[in-house]
C-alpha cells in the first residue's frame, strides 16, 4: 500500500480471462455508433497488446481514449475488481450490470476479479497477479492505468506488476487535471458522480453530471478530477461508446461514516421496479 494508507483499487468478476481476447474479435466484427469508434482504426497487428485497468470511471474513460487516438497499443481487455456479495465496482459502488454494458458498448472484453468484502492488501494483491500473469502467454505484456500525477500509487503498481513480469502505461501521467476535466467534457463524454468522500466534498454532489458547471463549484482543494480520491464516477457516453448506457438515480445512501454512494440503477430494470411500486399502491 501507497504512503498515507490509502486504498487502493486497480481499477481503474465475469471472470473470464482466458477467452477475453477471443472475445475482441467479435467485438471488432460489431459496427460503430455513428462511426466513432472506427475513428480510431488500427492494424492490430501493428500494435502492442495491452489490457487496462477500468473502474467505469472517467480517468478510465480517457486513459482508453489517449490509448486509441495515439494508436501505439491495441487494448485487448478491460480488467476490474468486483466485491462479492454486493457485485459491485470497487470503492465507485456502481452495480456489475453496469460495468458489463459499458464494457459491450465499448467493444471490449471485460475480465473480472472477485474481491470479498472487506479484502485485505494481500488478497487484493495475490489475485491481481494470479490474473496478470495468464497474460504473456497471450501476447501481452503490458497494463494501461488511468493515473495521472499520484507518485507512490504508480510506484506501487510498477512494484507489483514486475513481480507478475509486465510493465505499466500511463497514458494521462503529468497532464493538469483541470485542462484533462475540461477535455473530457468537451470531447462529449457524459458522467455522473457516484460516491464523493464527504471529508472532501458534500453529499449534494455526489448524483450530480460532471458538466462544467460542477468544476466550477468544486471547493479549492479539491482536485478537478478527484485525483486524490474526493470522488468518483461513471461514464455512460462518449466518442468512444458505440451507444449510450442508460440507468436512472436511485437511492442516496452512507457507507462507513463518510462515503456517500448514489445508486445507479441500469435501464429496464428501473422501468421493472417503478411498475411493480405502481402495483402494490391501494
Amino acid at each position: 500500500m501507497p504512503a498515507g494508507g490509502v486504498r487502493i483499487s486497480w481499477c481503474s468478476s465475469i471472470a473470464r480471462p482466458k477467452g477475453a481476447l477471443e472475445e475482441i474479435a467479435q467485438a471488432r466484427g460489431r459496427s460503430a455508433r455513428g462511426g466513432r469508434v472506427g475513428d480510431f482504426d488500427r492494424e492490430a497487428r501493428h500494435m502492442e497488446k495491452v489490457i487496462l485497468t477500468w473502474s467505469g470511471g472517467k480517468d478510465s474513460a480517457m486513459a482508453l481514449y489517449e490509448l486509441k487516438k495515439e494508436g501505439r497499443h491495441e487494448v485487448v481487455a478491460l480488467v476490474t475488481t468486483v466485491t462479492c456479495g454486493y457485485e459491485r465496482v470497487s470503492m465507485h459502488g456502481v452495480r456489475r450490470a453496469l460495468l458489463e454494458r459499458q464494457a459491450d458498448s465499448l467493444g471490449l472484453a471485460l475480465d473480472e476479479i472477485s474481491l470479498t468484502p472487506h479484502a485485505t492488501d494481500q488478497e487484493f494483491e495475490e489475485k491481481m497477479r494470479g490474473r496478470l500473469e495468464r497474460y504473456p502467454a497471450q501476447g501481452v505484456h503490458r497494463v494501461a492505468f488511468g493515473d495521472i500525477f499520484l507518485e507512490d500509487l504508480r510506484r506501487y503498481r510498477e512494484e507489483n506488476l514486475s513481480k507478475a513480469g509486465m510493465e505499466g502505461v500511463f497514458p494521462l501521467w503529468k497532464r493538469d487535471t483541470a485542462e484533462l476535466a475540461r477535455a473530457f467534457i468537451g470531447l462529449g463524454f457524459k458522467a455522473v458522480i457516484t460516491c464523493v468522500d464527504s471529508q472532501a466534498l458534500a453529499e449534494a454532489f455526489v448524483g450530480r453530471e460532471f458538466d462544467e458547471r460542477l468544476l466550477s463549484e468544486l471547493p479549492p482543494k479539491v482536485d478537478p478530477c478527484g485525483e486524490n480520491g474526493e470522488f468518483h464516477s461513471f461514464v455512460y457516453d462518449g466518442p468512444i461508446f458505440r451507444k449510450k448506457v442508460s440507468f436512472a438515480r436511485g437511492d442516496i445512501v452512507l457507507r462507513d461514516e463518510r462515503f456517500y454512494f448514489c445508486d445507479l440503477i441500469p435501464e429496464p430494470e428501473w422501468e421493472d421496479l417503478q411498475k411493480r411500486a405502481e402495483g402494490d399502491r391501494p
